[in-house]
């Protein structure tokens, strides 16, 4: 059976999460009904957004499910009396909404941001599904928030039960065996220029930086162990850079041996002596090519000591955690959502056209929830696809099996089936993109109601406007700030540049060294994983992110100097040039490089390395001209 399964093009794993999710949104369904819930349909509808393969995101998901939608349902209450005023003001105030939480959920990260986006669009399910009926809003609100209440108890029950725990453990084993790979590397000269190794490794320390949130929800020990993960492998980065701008040079038989010994102790699990071993290297490091490895080699033994699981519950970070946020993108999401629900509010109030809050339910969940993906224009392909399934299996329902029913309990197992539908298209590989979509919408459109009313009419004109959302939302994100996986990575790369920049022109940088590192870091993660999707990106962002790292490296060197009263008065003078022209480096490059080049002519041999390394990398990390 198995096999079938898979040979069929279904996913055993996905396809058994699924069954379980569709059971249990089947169960809240009817048990919505039972407690005499207007919206029945919608506690099914919480289930599958609340479901999670994991016990701890589920939990988490669902506590952030129940506060956007508490949040959101005040929200929209609020927004249908201001309606009694004038009309306009629920368009205006929707639309100024749906912005705000959509820039909230560009900003923030996790479940937080899946709070806040949900937030915006459920006030759009209150005010717009029975706005014809403006002074049933409170006991819309308050069904609202008692149906999502009831899907969500039921998903983690259920999911509570048969979920597995994150798998800690698997998480561990990747970040050991990087540490470990990237111990023998530093152990042995560099080549002249970034290879295919450093790069695996940058990469790497990115893949698993990007998992840690996964991993956290739920738990406060997990999060803990979370943080304690970040500080490692921030701390690993340092490391990387320091072999990639003294490497070539390194040739202490004892250091590399030392570094040798605690690769090897990582891969025994023996973490505290791979620690002293670090800590060793660095108090012995006072060959002229080792300059800068006992600064790489403390925090990461300071760090690797905290994620041990025989370190102190709570431990100072080797860096502040200073993640990304993208400001840039969280701004232009507020304009395109803000924007595009006004005017096709404006064209709602205007034309009178009944199916049109269908439509403006379906842009506020368009426009802020998939602003958070890396390319919502590809996604949005498969959400139509999802919904035009969603509505005809409404369709079929409510025309072909409801008129079947002798009750409303009747109408409510009829239903079941199509509900016990969406597992397969969740656990096929071609559907699995559109599956979503069906299993939320087919909820949506079908309100139990007995005697049944309505035509057939009314119901397609409906689902017209379900479907026509993302076709709208597909022009606002192709046109209005195009939202691209390769503009999100050039965005990023232009914020390392003025960091980069502002570094240089800081004369209290060293100061905030650690803040700056910090971000900086993050943000080379970032880039490098935003990248993934196509092989040539991603080798490129690798290489521009370890040259960017470098030239950071080279700007705090400089600060250094400056800094240090033993700098003879024309290595001072060099260092001084070298940072203003850095500063600058963003229209003059080539002045960049030469001033770093300069400076690599009057130090020490390691730290020629580093400063020759950088004044390389400038050519990759400079904008490129415009014709």
């Amino acid at each position: 059976m198995s096999t079938l399964l898979t040979r069929a093009g279904f996913d055993e794993g996905r396809l058994a999460y699924a069954i379980r999710t569709a059971i249990a949104a089947s169960i809240a369904f009817v048990l919505a009904w039972w407690l005499g819930l207007e919206h029945p349909q919608w506690a099914g509808m919480a289930v599958w957004a609340a479901s999670q393969p994991t016990r701890g995101q589920l939990m988490e998901k669902s506590l952030f499910r129940v506060v956007g939608t508490v949040i959101g349902s005040i929200a929209g209450v609020l927004l249908v009396l201001g309606s009694h005023v004038h009309p306009a003001l629920l368009v205006v105030g929707l639309s100024l909404w749906v912005a705000l939480c959509t820039g909230a959920g560009n900003l923030a990260r996790g479940f937080v941001a899946y709070g806040a986006v949900l937030a915006g669009y459920t006030a759009a399910m209150v005010s717009l599904l029975d706005a014809a009926h403006p002074d049933q809003v409170l006991a819309l609100g308050a069904d609202r928030m008692a149906t999502v209440l009831t899907g969500v108890v039921v998903a983690a029950a259920i999911g509570y039960v048969f979920a597995p725990p994150a798998d800690g453990g698997g998480l561990r084993k990747r970040v050991i065996a990087l540490l470990a790979d990237l111990l023998d590397r530093a152990a042995r000269p560099a080549p002249a220029h970034a290879d295919a190794a450093d790069q695996s490794l940058l990469h790497r320390i990115a893949e698993a930086e990007e998992m840690l949130d996964a991993h956290g929800a739920g738990s406060i020990r997990s999060r803990r162990m979370v943080r304690a993960t970040r500080d490692l492998l921030i701390a690993a980065i340092a490391l990387l850079l320091w072999r990639r701008g003294r490497g070539r040079t390194f040739d202490s038989g004892v250091s590399a041996a030392g570094l040798q010994d605690a690769a090897q102790a990582l891969r025994a699990g023996q973490f505290g002596s791979a620690a002293r071993a670090l800590e060793q290297v660095a108090a012995a490091g006072n060959d002229v090519s080792e300059a800068g490895l006992d600064a790489a080699l403390a925090p990461l033994a300071a760090a690797l000591r905290a994620w041990s699981p025989e370190g102190p519950d709570r431990a100072e970070p080797a860096l502040p955690q200073v993640l990304h946020r993208d400001w840039v993108g969280a701004r232009e999401a507020m304009i395109r959502a803000g924007g595009t629900m006004l005017v096709f509010g404006a064209i709602w109030l205007a034309t009178g056209w009944q199916a049109g809050a269908f439509m403006l339910l379906g842009l506020s969940v368009m426009l802020s929830l998939f602003s958070t993906f890396p390319s919502p224009t590809q996604m949005m392909r498969f959400v139509f696809v999802g919904q035009l399934l969603g509505v005809l299996g409404a369709l079929a329902c409510r025309w072909l099996v409801w008129p079947l029913a002798g009750s409303e309990l009747q109408m409510i197992l009829l239903t079941l089936p199509f509900i016990l539908l969406g597992p397969l298209l969740v656990g096929h590989r071609r559907t699995t993109a559109a599956s979503f979509d069906y299993n939320m919408v087919v909820l949506l459109m079908l309100q139990p109601h007995w005697p049944l009313e309505g035509s057939f009419a009314h119901s397609a004109m409906a689902g017209l406007a379900v479907v026509a959302a993302p076709l709208a939302a597909f022009l606002a994100y192709s046109f209005i700030y195009p939202a691209s996986l390769r503009r999100r990575s050039e965005t990023m790369l232009e914020m390392m540049r003025h960091d980069l920049a502002d570094l240089a022109a800081d004369p209290q940088a060293l100061q905030r060294r650690t803040t700056w590192q910090a971000r900086l870091y993050h943000r080379t993660l970032r880039l490098v994983r935003s990248s993934e999707r196509s092989a040539r990106a991603n080798e490129a962002a690798l290489e521009v992110s370890l040259a960017l790292l470098t030239l950071g490296h080279a700007v705090f060197y400089c600060h250094g100097l400056l800094a240090d009263p033993a700098t003879t008065a024309s290595d001072r003078r060099a260092a001084r040039a070298a940072l203003a022209r850095v500063a600058q480096f963003r229209v003059r490059p080539e002045r960049a490089g030469s001033a770093l080049s300069h400076l690599a002519l009057r130090r020490r041999t390691g730290e020629a390395e580093m400063l020759r390394a950088a004044a390389a990398g400038i050519r990759l990390v400079a904008p490129r001209p415009t014709a």
